[in-house]
């Protein structure tokens, strides 16, 4: 195996952080391999804000909920779908001038345009993530930044083509030496297809899940009121008042954006 495809392999959620900040040098490194993920057209439809005031993690810790991890990471970067940065650049170039005189519609953002914007902002992100643990440095998603989205909209005054789409926690482990345990994955078969999507078999539902059903270190264990893991899916996480709210504040972010 290849260092790369080795750091792909062993890389897990890391929470808890040395107090050791992270040099210039290695927020440099981070952004710069973001700078160099792959975009839809060379245009980079999303912005990156480093969030350095302790204020504004202690407000994060608070906004998305049960992390409080979030104040204590010594690097902490939001990866936003921007295409505000286009429609300025295309109100200083009098593009919207220039389609009435070629008698040719002048658009704004649509869905379409979002979800190009969402890709490069995730792409970049991962792109990170990856640099990162090849430098020894951990990292966590927060998925939680879509909720409380008015919230998140002032806090960084976010203009109305610019969304939050992901917060990425980064530092070294506090405790290096200790293993790294990655999650398990469903087998191939069930994600990666041919030619075709196939859709799964209710009899192999048991077989997605035994891999994680034979790990106790699994968050995928059932709980008292679940009798099998689609349940214990749905009812704490699909089913919950989180994710009703996430919901809320994404159409919210939608609605707006559109």
């Amino acid at each position: 195996m290849n260092p790369t495809l080795d750091v792909i392999e062993k890389r897990s959620s890391v929470r808890a952080y040395s107090s050791q900040p992270l040099t210039q040098e290695e927020r440099d490194a981070i952004l710069h391999a973001a700078f160099r993920a792959p975009t839809s057209g060379a245009m980079m439809l999303y912005s990156i804000i480093e969030v350095d005031d302790q204020a504004i993690k202690d407000r994060l810790a608070e906004t998305c909920p049960q992390q409080p991890f979030i104040a204590k990471a010594p690097y902490l970067l939001l990866f936003l779908a921007d295409y505000q940065r286009w429609m300025d650049i295309y109100t200083y170039s009098g593009v919207e001038a220039r389609c009435r005189e070629l008698g040719l519609p002048f658009r704004t953002p649509q869905a379409g345009d979002l979800m190009l914007a969402c890709c490069d902002a995730l792409i970049a992100a991962q792109t990170a993530v990856i640099a990162a643990e090849s430098m020894g440095i951990g990292s966590c998603y927060i998925g939680d930044i879509l909720k409380q989205y008015k919230v998140h909209q002032q806090l960084f005054t976010l203009p109305r083509y610019v969304l939050p789409i992901t917060l990425v926690c980064f530092g070294r482990p506090a405790s290096p030496n200790a293993p790294r345990n990655p999650m398990p994955r469903f087998d191939r078969r069930f994600i990666a297809h041919t030619d075709r999507y196939r859709r799964i078999a209710q009899e192999e539902v048991g077989e997605m899940f035994q891999l994680f059903e034979e790990q106790s270190a699994s968050h995928w264990q059932l709980s008292n009121d679940a009798e099998n893991f689609g349940q214990e899916n749905y009812l704490p996480r699909f089913g919950s008042d989180f994710m009703i709210e996430m919901n809320r504040s994404v159409n919210e972010m939608l609605k707006n954006w559109s």
